[in-house]
C-alpha cells in the first residue's frame, strides 16, 4: 500500500514560527504573500502533526458492504511554523491546487468534509468575527488562529496535536461549480458541534478571495477502494462510483481547480 504522508522535507531547525511568518506576511500582496506560503510550505516548513495523513472511510447511503473505500487527508487545517507555535492559514484556490499538484495531494469535496468532521477525533465549535474590510488580512488570520489554538489547548491532553480536528475552518472544495465558473472559489463547512454546518455550498467570491474563516484541507491524490489504489480524480469522474466521494448530482466535470496567477488582484 502507499505511503500515506506528505512528501516535503524535514523542517529546518531554522525555519521561522508561525508568530515570524505573520509578521513577514502582514506588509505583503496577496501575490507576495501566497509566494512566501509556497516556498515554506515546500522547505517543510509545517508542523509535525501535518505529516502523517489520517484515514477516513467513504460512507455509501446505500450502505453495500462489498465496497470500502478510505481515503487519507491532513489531521487539520494546512498550517506554516512548528508545533509549538504554528500559523492555521487561508490561502486562495490558485495556490492551494498549486500545492496539490507539486505534493500529489487533491482538494476535497463537500461530501468528504462531512465525512470527515462526523469521524474527526476532536470536533471544535466555530468562532466566527464579526464581518469586516479586514476580515481577508493577515491579522485578522492570526487572531482567528489565537482563538482556535486556545480552543485547541483547552483539549490538547485528550486529543493531542495529530488527532483529527474538524469544525473550526471554513472548507476550500472541489465541485461541479466550478466548472461553471471557473474564476470562482467554493466554500462549504463549519460545522457547529450540533453537525450543521454554517456555510452551505457557495461559489459567490472570485477565486483569489480568502477571509480568516477559510482553510485548506488536502487529501491524498490516491485513495483505497477494496485494498486497491485507486485514484480519487477517476473516483470523482466515474459515473458509477463518484457517490462514493460527492454528494452533487452525478460525476464531477473537472477535479481541480485552474492556476492562473493573472486573476490575482
Amino acid at each position: 500500500m502507499f505511503a500515506a504522508n506528505l512528501d516535503l522535507p524535514e523542517r529546518s531547525v531554522n525555519a521561522y514560527s508561525g508568530t515570524d511568518l505573520v509578521q513577514i506576511l502582514t506588509p505583503l500582496s496577496l501575490r507576495e504573500r501566497e509566494e512566501i506560503i509556497y516556498s515554506e510550505i515546500m522547505s517543510g516548513n509545517i508542523p509535525s502533526f501535518l505529516r502523517q495523513l489520517k484515514s477516513v472511510s467513504a460512507s455509501v447511503g446505500m450502505g453495500n458492504p462489498s465496497w470500502e473505500l478510505i481515503f487519507y487527508v491532513t489531521a487539520d487545517y494546512m498550517a506554516v511554523g512548528g508545533d509549538e507555535d504554528y500559523f492555521l492559514l487561508p490561502m486562495t484556490p490558485i495556490l492551494a491546487q498549486e500545492i496539490a499538484d507539486a505534493l500529489g495531494l487533491i482538494m476535497i469535496t463537500r461530501k468528504m468534509v462531512n465525512d470527515i468532521w462526523l469521524q474527526a477525533d476532536l470536533q471544535l465549535e466555530p468562532i466566527p468575527i464579526d464581518p469586516s474590510p479586514e476580515m481577508v488580512t493577515i491579522p485578522v488570520f492570526a487572531d482567528h488562529n489565537e482563538l482556535v489554538w486556545l480552543q485547541r489547548q483547552d483539549k490538547i491532553n485528550p486529543f493531542p496535536l495529530g488527532a483529527m480536528v474538524g469544525g473550526h475552518k471554513k472548507d476550500v472544495v472541489l465541485s461541479n461549480r466550478i466548472s461553471e465558473n471557473q474564476d470562482k472559489v467554493v466554500i462549504y463547512g463549519w460545522h457547529r458541534t450540533n453537525g450543521q454546518p454554517i456555510q452551505p455550498l457557495y461559489s459567490g467570491h472570485i477565486n483569489w478571495y480568502a477571509d480568516y474563516s477559510h482553510g485548506i484541507r488536502f487529501a491524498l491524490a490516491k485513495c483505497s477502494v477494496n485494498g486497491e489504489e485507486r485514484s480519487v480524480s477517476d473516483l470523482l469522474q466515474d459515473s458509477d462510483l463518484y457517490h462514493f466521494l460527492s454528494d452533487e448530482d452525478g460525476p464531477m466535470i473537472i477535479t481541480r481547480y485552474p492556476v492562473d496567477k493573472s486573476s490575482y488582484p
